[in-house]
């Protein structure tokens, strides 16, 4: 088992890193800088995903009155935004793509140094199982590392060499897919009796439940069209799993009732956000 746990760790590091080479990759200098001279856009993007989720997780947590390891789990994921999969949601829902992509990886790149101060913060506000505290210096270091040097080198190769970048996209992106879902089959796999013994607990409904509000949040919370609005609320409800297991593997020593937990809150959270994006675009279609 330890070995399973040490190449599960490995397919993760890969997961991270193909994930934001590929965001590098699929982003432009001009639409970052479109997203980030979009002032009240930017800000309201930011005061959700940044703060107002994280604190609607600690909300859901307290509410529900989970146990020390869902805690923790709920708390890491909603501390965590930029998710690779919201603009992929966007494309889903014939939304705002451009818009999306860019406010994604932007809030990829400021969640790698923000997810620890505002995790450590709200588990140490919490008292959780005793006072958990996360190991922040070197949570960010690794955090940091693993996703803003890829995507640093994917957006100089986009910049530099467009069409090495635009060839390599496809790939990069289809190892980024493989591998997070070879790190949710291992989640599942490796943590199977801590997920069996959280059905009919209150773990999956706080995970679905903050998809469900955190896609509120994001489309209240936006300026334009209701495409844009509803992209920007994709963006919001898929949260970026990278950090959140660089945490559990750093502060946590990988502990599967924590691993497990994870595995549970975002299985639920995809099956809230997948409809969504699934009826938004049905109507779309349906429109003139």
């Amino acid at each position: 088992m330890d070995l399973f746990y040490v190449l599960l760790n490995a397919v993760t590091v890969v997961f991270i890193a193909a994930t934001m080479f590929a965001a590098g990759l699929g982003a432009t200098i001009t639409a970052l800088r479109r997203a980030f001279t979009d002032l009240p856009l930017l800000a309201l993007v930011l005061a959700a995903n940044l703060i107002l989720i994280p604190l609607l997780g600690w909300g859901l947590a307290a509410l529900f009155g989970l146990a020390a390891a869902p805690y923790v789990a709920l708390v890491l994921v909603a501390s965590s935004p930029g998710g690779p999969f919201g603009a992929k949601l966007a494309m889903m829902q014939h939304g705002d793509v451009t818009t999306g992509a860019a406010m994604q990886v932007l809030l990829a790149a400021l969640g790698s140094i923000t997810f620890g101060l505002t995790a450590d913060a709200l588990l140490t506000a919490a008292d959780v199982g005793g006072g958990v505290t996360l190991d922040v210096a070197a949570l960010v270091r690794t955090v940091a590392v693993l996703q803003l040097v890829p995507f640093a080198i994917g957006l100089v190769l986009r910049h530099y060499a467009t069409d090495t970048a635009l060839a390599w996209h496809p790939a990069a992106v289809k190892v980024s897919n493989v591998t997070f879902l070879i790190v949710l089959a291992g989640m599942l796999l490796g943590n199977w009796s801590d997920i069996v013994a959280l059905i009919g607990s209150r773990v999956p409904l706080a995970g679905f439940l903050l998809s469900v509000l955190a896609f509120g949040l994001g489309t209240l919370l936006a300026t334009g069209g209701r495409a844009r609005r509803t992209t920007m609320g994709s963006v919001a409800t898929v949260r970026n799993a990278g950090p959140a297991l660089a945490a559990i593997g750093i502060s946590f020593d990988s502990e599967p009732a924590i691993l497990g937990a994870l595995a549970a809150i975002l299985i639920s959270g995809l099956t809230a956000a997948v409809p969504i994006a699934a009826v938004l675009s049905r109507g779309r279609e349906a429109g003139p």
